[in-house]
């Protein structure tokens, strides 16, 4: 594979891709709990099942997306031809989630299934050959890197506008009708969902093409699971999305219940966290020029731990000021391995091949994305759960009970995840020294693949 340079146009047109991504992520990982629960009027426990049900799917789906990636490939590439195709159908699969029909409580609970689930296959769709892009676009680690600092920054954007913009925008365009406010605020957000995957199209292209072997989903699945790193990456992805949307699906409530706001705090509290994590995807950006990313990612998820903690106890009801800067604290070391893992991916990858002799790249990315939609989903149902435990009533006073439970799930308890993914990460061994000798003595047999103690762990 030859090392070549990105333009800023091209890691610009890389990140719209992941902003209109993040188009759906924002919806599902801030708004849909509360969506469901306290607009359309579904139980959380019944919501929690959704979620849960909705990754069954993604257990089929995912690495059918990722054989058919690995299987056909177009004039425009193997990836790429996807964000034109899938454009319009995902737009308005997101539309389509935030659509409330006056129905009974069972066909509510019917029409959430289904659209929630058009909605999974169409990001399904879309995400798989996205996220697998940039093991395309270069095979230098630090261009990786430096796109992924950019894919990153723009996905926060796109969350900080969505989360802090859509229920300003339900209130306006409402007119006293809540669903009616967040169906036509997600409409526009879907609209340019929809424009900002052209633009991704339009502006990148493959450059580095790999062979693929022709092997049974049967074959690539034993040689995936003989990639030690990947694996090592995988259980960091369940337990990190587990954490992060955990944290997310209730940040809602906790603005509302536990700081005492309305729906527009809310929206601000959210909007800040993600604010402050656009700020750590610069900081990561430079941080590992100058400082080795595997450790960045280890010590960055120990630290989040201890803060969630500090945060639990130092904040009461109500301390809005006090909340808001810790929350902002906790959401900027949180994200400051979100660059290195998302290119640690295609790394994981190359080292496979080199491991086993044999490339499984689509079924690579698609069981990523798998274990990061099942991160979100148990995510969801430990959601659901929770909130059932400690009696949560939508639209009610919430008892002391409540809001304590309410301060953990937003707090400790996603806190305890991120500290796992941080010990399960003492076992990655993939550093940018590691990876170049591995480029440089080239494709080697699995045998001969040794760490070496030159190596800086």
């Amino acid at each position: 594979m030859q090392t070549e340079k990105l333009s800023v146009l091209e890691k610009v047109g890389f990140g719209a891709g992941d902003m209109a991504v993040n188009v759906m992520i924002a919806a599902m990982f801030y708004f849909m709990q509360y969506f469901y629960t306290d607009i359309f009027g579904l139980k959380p426990v019944h919501v929690g099942t959704l979620f849960l049900a909705a990754r069954f799917i993604d257990a089929f789906s995912d690495p059918l997306m990722g054989l058919i990636t690995d299987k056909y490939k177009s004039r425009w590439g193997r990836f790429r031809p996807y964000f034109l195709y899938l454009a319009v159908p995902y737009g308005f699969s997101v539309f389509l989630l935030f659509t409330t029909p006056d129905f009974g409580y069972n066909a509510k609970l019917i029409w959430a299934y289904v659209t929630y689930l058009f909605a999974t296959l169409m990001f399904t769709g879309v995400a798989i050959p996205y996220i697998s892009y940039i093991g395309v676009l270069t095979s230098e680690p630090q261009e990786r890197l430096s796109a992924n600092g950019y894919r990153m920054f723009f996905a926060k954007i796109a969350n900080v506008v969505i989360v802090a913009s859509i229920p300003k925008l339900a209130v306006m365009w409402g007119d006293g009708n809540p669903a009616q406010g967040y169906q036509a605020a997600m409409g526009l957000m879907s609209f340019l969902g929809v424009l900002l995957l052209l633009m991704c199209f339009f502006t990148t292209r493959e450059r580095v093409d790999h062979v693929v072997d022709k092997k049974t989903l049967r074959e690539q699945a034993k040689y995936l699971l003989k990639n030690d790193q990947w694996l090592v990456l995988s259980a960091c992805c369940v337990l990190g999305t587990l954490g992060y949307a955990l944290r997310g699906g209730v940040a809602f409530y906790y603005g509302i219940y536990f700081l005492g706001g309305d729906e527009i705090l809310a929206g601000n509290f959210t909007a800040a966290g993600i604010a402050a994590s656009i700020a750590s995807m610069v900081a990561s950006t430079w941080i590992t020029k100058r400082f080795c990313k595997v450790k960045l990612f280890r010590w960055s998820q120990l630290l989040v731990f201890v803060l969630s903690v500090l945060m639990y106890f130092a904040v009461n009801p109500g301390d809005i000021v006090l909340a808001f800067g810790l929350y902002i604290l906790l959401s900027f070391v949180v994200d400051l391995h979100a660059p290195v893992f998302w290119s640690a991916i295609a790394e994981a990858v190359d080292y496979g091949e080199a491991k086993t002799g044999k490339r499984v790249s689509g079924l690579s990315f698609g069981g990523i994305s798998f274990c990061q939609k099942a991160g979100s989903g148990l995510a969801g149902y430990v959601t659901g759960m929770l909130l059932t435990y400690y009696g949560y009533q939508a639209g009610e006073v919430q008892s002391d009970f409540t809001l304590n439970g309410l301060a953990l799930m937003l707090t400790v308890i996603p806190g305890v995840f991120h500290a796992l993914m941080g010990l399960v990460m003492f076992k990655y061994r993939i550093t940018d020294r590691f990876y170049n000798e591995l480029k440089a003595r080239g494709k080697i047999a699995g045998e001969n693949l040794e760490y070496t103690t030159e190596t800086p762990l």
